[in-house]
């Protein structure tokens, strides 16, 4: 369970900073990733429950980004 959370928690940093760097709004980031805006409103306030790590995926597979997995 805790490496769960680490992951998600990677992931949604990789958005949020994706997010900030482009200087999008609320509104203009759930169009890019294809989700509603309440959902980047839960990213941006860190709600780590309200995401599954495939979803997470998903969001950054839309903006480009691959997601490497390496056991360790």
């Amino acid at each position: 369970m805790a490496q769960n959370l680490k992951i998600r928690s990677e992931l949604m940093m990789a958005l949020r900073q994706y997010i900030e760097d482009a200087g999008l709004g609320q509104k203009e980031a759930a169009e890019v990733f294809g989700v509603h805006q309440p959902r980047i409103s839960d990213l941006m306030r860190g709600k780590i429950d309200k995401f599954t790590i495939d979803r997470l995926v998903n969001m950054l597979a839309r903006i480009g980004k691959t997601v490497k997995v390496k056991a360790a």
